[in-house]
């Protein structure tokens, strides 16, 4: 695997950076990788990788654009005032897939997400983004702007229900949403799992995020048969010059 080949777009006047990782042959799908609060990371470009292993074509996502945060207290802020106006929010999560349409035009689309990511493919789904599979790691449910027509992806949502950020009843609301919204929608939830459960990078007896290796690599296993779904085996090239 090479290493991520450096992307650039924008939202309107603010540019981004996206990162690219290609596999080895032609790719059977185009996966949007929208990264944690802290923007991309190790943990979240490793994910990156394993999807081009298994021939997708994934881009990682920008969220804030120049001067990304580097710290969690500064990201935590940059979260905020990007949330705080959800149709702007929806503007920069469709740029990273409007990005990743023109890099594989012909392929099949995906997004998936974690902590803040998984929350920001829920809400591309919720929107009705032209997608066939969308994957949410302990991202949270709630959403100002609730399903109001169907939805159209697959949904996959892998849950950590010891999860402090996502109250229980957050979890029925958000069954309930999709269930108006008729989606096609899957709940993982691993009892004693904490937020961050897929990041083996996360500190050592962390509180919460905390790394759960079963619930990481179960919920990826998850992920990969239903790319396996809905993607043929080969279709496209995405080794093309990017443009």
């Amino acid at each position: 695997m090479s290493a991520l080949e450096r992307v650039s777009y924008a939202d309107g006047a603010t540019a981004l950076t996206g990162w690219l990782a290609r596999p080895a042959g032609s790719a059977r799908a185009a996966v949007a990788v929208f990264p944690t609060f802290m923007n991309s990371t190790p943990g979240v470009e490793a994910k990156a990788k394993a999807l081009a292993d298994a021939g997708c074509l994934a881009l990682v996502g920008d969220f804030y654009g120049p001067g990304a945060p580097h710290d969690a207290e500064s990201a935590f802020a940059a979260m905020t005032a990007l949330r705080a106006d959800p149709e702007a929010m929806r503007s920069r999560l469709r740029a990273t897939t409007a990005r990743l349409t023109e890099l594989a035009p012909d392929l099949p689309q995906i997004a998936i997400g974690f902590c803040l990511g998984g929350m920001a493919v829920l809400e591309l789904a919720r929107e009705g983004a032209d997608l066939v599979l969308v994957a949410s790691f302990h991202g949270l449910l709630a959403t100002p702007l609730p399903a109001t027509g169907p939805i159209k992806p697959k949904l996959l949502v892998c849950h950590g229900d010891a999860d402090a950020l996502v109250p229980r009843s957050d979890v029925t609301a958000f069954w309930e949403e999709m269930d108006r919204a008729r989606a096609d929608w899957q709940f993982m939830s691993f009892a004693r799992v904490e937020h961050g459960f897929t990041n083996p990078l996360t500190p050592s007896g962390a509180p919460n995020p905390a790394y759960d290796p079963i619930a990481d690599r179960q919920s990826w296993a998850a992920l990969m048969g239903l790319i396996d779904e809905v993607t043929p085996a080969e279709q496209g090239s995405a080794n093309r010059p990017i443009p």
